[in-house]
């Protein structure tokens, strides 16, 4: 039995291996065609390249592996304890301390937020110290986790209320775009990004199992039409509460 199950989980993995090889092949067939192709240059550094090529691949085979086996389960499962204990504050507290959680955590994130301040530090926006460019990149960072903690919050109580999500979600497009008129020209490149990097490996997958889960245990809610949508508010909330912050700071 025990080799039986090992010999499935082996093909399971070659079988997500091939879908990852597949779903990255065009990419590198773009770069391929535009490099040998339109700028007539040999790849440089190939071997490094094909090694790197490799790991990717095998990296994102393992991490789908991962969420499949832990992180939609986990959340899901979380979600359904949460929604079955009837504690509408508990359930709302969980939610965005997940929000912020998976946000201060995400790679893309700190990326963005450590090049925002090396900017801002060269636009004299900020001052040139190693200090002044921690601190403004971690304000960044807490600032983008709070606006995905609310967002969740927004979320959840959305789902339990089984409110329409369009309207939430154009009503926030309007305030974004309002606000756009009276924050910095500086802040409004960065806020627009950060909509779209919290969205991203660390975030998604316990977002949309917490969606998902919890619309399945209430009663009344369909997970197909109301478990979704958890990432849109995410994606929307860190552009008003950056553009807020600078605003304000």
């Amino acid at each position: 039995m025990a080799s039986e199950g090992q010999k499935s989980s082996g093909l399971g993995l070659l079988r997500l291996f091939v879908g990852s090889l597949r779903d990255l092949s065009p990419i590198v067939i773009v770069v391929a065609f535009f490099q040998l192709a339109v700028l007539q240059q040999p790849l440089p550094n190939l071997e490094s390249t094909l090694v790197g090529a490799f790991l990717v691949v095998l990296g994102l085979t393992l991490f789908i592996q991962g969420l499949e086996m832990g992180l939609f389960p986990l959340g899901e499962a979380m979600a359904d304890a949460f929604a079955r204990k009837g504690s509408l504050l508990a359930l709302l507290a969980f939610g965005f301390c997940l929000g912020f959680g998976t946000t201060v955590a995400e790679p893309a994130l700190i990326a963005v937020a450590k090049e925002a301040s090396v900017v801002a530090a060269e636009a004299r926006v900020i001052d040139d110290t190693d200090d002044a460019r921690a601190s403004y990149a971690l304000g960044l960072r807490l600032t983008v986790a709070v606006a995905v903690g609310v967002a969740l919050i927004v979320g959840v109580y959305r789902i339990i209320k089984g409110w329409p999500i369009h309207y939430l979600i154009i009503g926030g497009y309007v305030l974004v775009v309002v606000i756009t008129f009276f924050a910095p020209p500086e802040i409004i490149g960065i806020a627009y990004d950060s909509g779209g990097v919290t969205t991203s490996t660390v975030t998604v997958p316990l977002v949309a199992a917490l969606g998902v889960g919890l619309a399945s245990a209430i009663r009344g809610r369909n997970p197909m039409i109301d478990g979704f949508g958890l990432i849109a508010f995410a994606s929307l909330t860190p552009m008003i509460f950056v553009m807020i912050y600078g605003m304000v700071v």
